[in-house]
């Protein structure tokens, strides 16, 4: 991988806080899309002030949840900042190594979009790839270019730190996830 990388590239980045299958059907309808989707799991979301996980649990859960899907690379580099990152920090490092030409955001990310720092640069640089979720709406006016993906998993992490819908844990992670948050 590098500067003449031809792969096709879309970063997918969260707090992943557990990763759920969720998360794995949004990255499986991507690759429909793109030849690969790098994971990005955050250090801390700039938007939050905690999360619940360890960073070095989410991302070994990140590497076991999705790892084993050919076209992804879950990649650390906003875990090896020890800060929150934005997410144009994260496409500058990371444009040139996997040709980035695309990011995916859940419909949730929409209603605050121009907040996020240097977001024109990043509407003018790629193609949003938006992930469809019950309680929101898409409006994409913001967005230079986007394309909506139906997504069929109603979940979130939230609901999974609550004890709701377990269900939707890998299994081979569920043993941890019930451990850390105690569910």
């Amino acid at each position: 991988m590098g500067k003449n990388d031809t792969l096709i590239s879309a970063i997918y980045g969260g707090s992943f806080d557990p990763p759920h299958l969720g998360h794995r059907e949004v990255i499986i309808k991507t690759l429909n899309i793109v030849d690969r989707v790098v994971v990005v799991p955050s250090w801390l979301n700039p938007f939050k002030d905690s999360s619940h996980a360890r960073v070095q649990d989410r991302l070994k859960w990140c590497e076991i949840v999705f790892g084993d899907i050919k076209g992804v690379v879950v990649d650390d580099f906003e875990i090896s900042q020890n800060r929150a990152v934005y997410t144009i920090e994260t496409y500058k490092a990371l444009k040139d190594r996997y040709n980035i030409q695309y990011i995916v955001i859940g419909a949730d990310n929409l209603k605050d979009i121009a907040k996020w720092r240097d977001f024109d640069t990043l509407n003018s640089e790629i193609v949003w790839i938006v992930a469809k979720r019950r309680g929101y709406s898409i409006d994409t006016s913001l967005l230079r270019e986007s394309i909506i993906i139906d997504t069929d998993i109603d979940i979130s992490s939230s609901d999974i730190r609550s004890g709701k819908s377990k269900e939707y844990i890998d299994s081979k992670i569920i043993d941890e996830v019930e451990k850390i948050y105690n569910i």
